[in-house]
């Protein structure tokens, strides 16, 4: 009896402390990403370059997103005590379509690499997609 009761004291302690280091954290680099995007758009047509511009916008987007992704996933985890394979990824793709786009705008892929990154992006969709057609039944 006693056990069970330090074991759910344990249990609500480390669900606040990640509760309000990580979800805070990351909502706050997520509402700095924001701002720092918005401030960076007017600059993307004053660029001596558009390209320049459009490159950091796109970074900062796909940044944002990936991070939008690890609050939900955060959340899902204190809320279900679980993570589900579809939202990792999720992230996954996102990263990879990231750095895919960065290596694109810094012209370092030749035609095989540009290949092999589009194919584990597909990898990974697919995944995902067996992921969400295969995922367990949710007991009610």
């Amino acid at each position: 009896m006693a056990q069970d009761l330090l074991l759910s004291l344990y249990r609500r302690a480390t669900r606040l402390v990640f509760n309000l280091v990580v979800v805070v954290a990351l909502l706050i680099g997520l509402f700095v990403g924001v701002v720092r995007t918005f401030s960076e758009l007017g600059l993307t047509v004053t660029e001596p370059t558009v390209r320049l511009g459009l490159k950091d916008l796109v970074t900062n987007v796909l940044s944002l997103v990936i991070v939008l992704e690890l609050v939900r996933v955060f959340v899902e985890y204190f809320e279900f005590e679980r993570v589900r394979l579809e939202v990792l990824l999720e992230i996954g793709v996102a990263l990879a379509l990231r750095e895919l786009l960065l290596n694109l705008f810094a012209e370092k892929l030749s035609g095989l690499d540009l290949f092999l990154w589009t194919l584990g992006i597909l990898a990974l969709v697919a995944g995902r997609t067996l992921a969400v057609r295969f995922s367990p039944r949710r007991s009610a």
